[in-house]
């Protein structure tokens, strides 16, 4: 049996995919951005991105046996417009104004089991149904490899990249984590998303209350509360962490206040992606009082776990604080 990109996609919606593309290998045309990008010292202490800048222009370097890209968009939106037990989320008063919580607030993406869990375990089905349908490389990836994933899911026609360097697609808003599968099967390509649909609205841009992003699609990631919360080390920047507006673990605004969420977003089908409630009305001292056999055992299989305990105490009193 010769796979098809329908079968492919067929299996990949069976999976609970919301949107699935396929495209080549081909390098990517804004290698001279991500270098430039890189010079400036917008990536911070992410020396990674430097170490990985050649794969990711040249996605034919992760995995020489490869010759296509299967691009999926995984939904995590749920509408917990009151958060875990009432304090969790973030709603907008108006598409310009996000309202400022009572308590610290975590990401989205963050609040249910770890993505790179759950998307890579559909993936790696996935890759199975291409191996056991002739593939010889069938290799998974969630946000786990050197993979410029928005550029190839731009390029097989999920989406468009937006002022907030989110890929946004126009039935779904933005709320999704990409994945991928490159495999050897010559599968035919999908056509590039070519239109930007965020015309002259610049919500995303002047919400940001941190001023982190330079200009459309570029980001200063120093000065993005995400950033911050999750990859930086030692203290949060004053500047940042008097901006924080609460947020604990990673930051939603630029997502929130895009017109296209606000009116596609619609829940995810993934159970493992349904908010918790481990931190439904916790108060200042609750990461203070868990010790890290706790911590691992409540939050070990969440994003979470990234930044660990000691700089989740940090998180949580500085978004206390910001909130004052």
């Amino acid at each position: 049996m010769t796979l098809t990109s329908p079968q492919v996609k067929a299996e990949a919606a069976r999976l609970g995919f919301v949107a699935c593309g396929v495209t080549t290998l081909d390098p990517l045309p804004h290698g001279q951005e991500l270098d430039h990008w890189l010079r400036v010292g917008h990536a911070g202490n992410m020396r990674y991105l430097h170490r990985q800048a050649r794969k990711r222009k040249d996605p034919r370097l992760a995995d020489p046996q490869a010759r296509r890209a299967i691009v999926v968009l995984d939904n995590y939106y749920y509408d917990d417009s009151a958060g875990p037990e009432g304090n969790s989320s973030r709603r907008t008063e108006t598409s310009d104004s996000p309202v400022h919580p009572s308590a610290p607030t975590i990401a989205r993406y963050a609040r249910g089991e770890d993505y790179h869990r759950v998307t890579l375990r559909r993936l790696e089905t996935l890759a199975g149904f291409l191996r056991e349908n002739g593939a010889t490389a069938a290799r998974p990836y969630v946000d786990t490899g050197p993979i410029a994933e928005r550029e190839l899911a731009q390029r097989a026609g999920l989406g468009w990249i937006g002022k907030n360097t989110m890929l946004i697609r126009p039935d779904l808003g933005s709320w999704f984590f990409i994945g991928e599968v490159l495999t050897d099967l010559a599968l035919a390509v999908d056509a590039p998303f070519t239109t930007d649909h965020c015309g002259s609205c610049t919500r995303c841009l002047e919400a940001c209350p941190t001023d982190a992003f330079v200009g459309p699609r570029v980001l200063d990631a120093t000065r993005c509360i995400s950033y911050v919360t999750i990859e930086q080390r030692g203290e949060i920047p004053g500047a940042v962490a008097e901006r924080l507006h609460g947020w604990a673990f990673g930051c939603d605004i630029c997502n929130e206040v895009c017109p296209w969420n606000e009116r596609f977003a619609a829940p995810s089908g993934v159970p493992e992606f349904r908010p918790r409630q481990e931190w439904a009305n916790a108060g200042p001292a609750f990461f203070d009082e868990i010790r890290e056999e706790e911590f691992d055992l409540r939050f070990g299989d969440t994003a979470l776990s990234r930044p660990g305990l000691g700089r989740m105490r940090r998180n949580w009193a500085a978004a206390w604080r910001s909130l004052r």
